[in-house]
């Protein structure tokens, strides 16, 4: 029977071997899922970006009819009507600008333009909203049917003079001054 003899030997090195492969393979797994994470963040914030268009962006685009759209106007008060049985409001919105300095008096000045394009509106299945009042900025989420009213799903509202405070006697003093 033939014999074989193994033997070691210890090399002058001390520092312990790296082993590249496995730590590219962590590192390379590690940029993939933060280029992944990065990736959802992105598309998940550009999809759920929504803007609004105007009464007259909608009113002129027909391609649109149908379609699941946000839009915004002024809330004319006088058109608004509930039906408490059915949860059902009607009102009328009035084009005002995408962009404005003053909301307020843009709302005011839009709901008293008797030129200005106008948008039936009927929102189902919604109990009467407190901010639901003349010249309040509407944003409805629907569509507009082939008859030409918006069948709103979503409805948000913004009143600007119901939060604007009074100034302080003190600061009003200060300014005529």
């Amino acid at each position: 029977m033939a014999q074989t003899t193994t033997s070691w030997e210890k090399t002058g090195s001390t520092t312990p071997t790296v082993q590249t492969g496995r730590n590219g393979r962590f590192l390379i797994g590690g940029v993939l899922i933060l280029v992944a994470i990065a990736f959802l963040i992105g598309y998940g914030t550009l999809n759920n970006a929504q803007y609004f268009i105007t009464v007259d962006e909608l009113l002129t685009r027909p391609e649109l009819v149908g379609k699941t759209v946000r839009v915004s106007g002024a809330v004319i008060g006088d058109t608004i009507s509930y039906e408490a049985s059915t949860l059902t409001i009607r009102f009328t919105i009035v084009h005002i600008p995408a962009q404005t300095d003053n909301l307020a008096l843009t709302l005011h000045q839009a709901v008293n333009d008797p030129a200005a394009s106008r948008l039936k509106v009927v929102v189902e299945n919604e109990p009467m909203p407190d901010l639901l009042q003349n010249e309040a900025q509407a944003i409805l989420t629907g569509r507009l049917g082939e008859d030409g009213i918006f069948y709103a799903d979503e409805l948000l509202l913004k009143c600007p003079t119901r939060y604007e405070e009074a100034l302080p006697e003190q600061v009003q003093e200060a300014s005529a001054n």
